[in-house]
C-alpha cells in the first residue's frame, strides 16, 4: 500500500526546509499576501530569509523562519 508524501515533507526529510525552497519572487508573493508591501533586500542569514518591508506606513524588519513563518524583528 503506497501512502502520499507532501512536497513539504519530501523537502524536510531532504534536509531542506520549505522557506528555502521558495524562489525569491514566491517568497516576496508569500510577504505581501501577509500585508507587506515594498519588499525589499531579501537575504539568506543564519537565522532564516530577511527582508525589508513597509507595513502600516512604516518600516519593518522580517525573518522568515524554515517553516515559512513570517515574523517581524524590532
Amino acid at each position: 500500500m503506497r501512502k502520499r508524501i507532501s512536497v513539504a515533507a519530501l523537502l524536510l526529510l531532504s534536509g531542506l526546509s520549505p522557506a528555502l525552497a521558495l524562489t525569491q519572487e514566491e517568497l516576496v508573493a508569500r510577504i505581501q499576501a501577509a500585508g507587506y508591501s515594498q519588499v525589499s533586500d531579501v537575504k539568506s542569514t543564519a537565522e532564516g530569509t530577511t527582508a525589508k518591508a513597509v507595513k502600516d506606513g512604516k518600516q519593518v524588519h522580517l525573518v522568515i523562519d524554515s517553516g515559512g513563518q513570517i515574523k517581524q524583528r524590532d
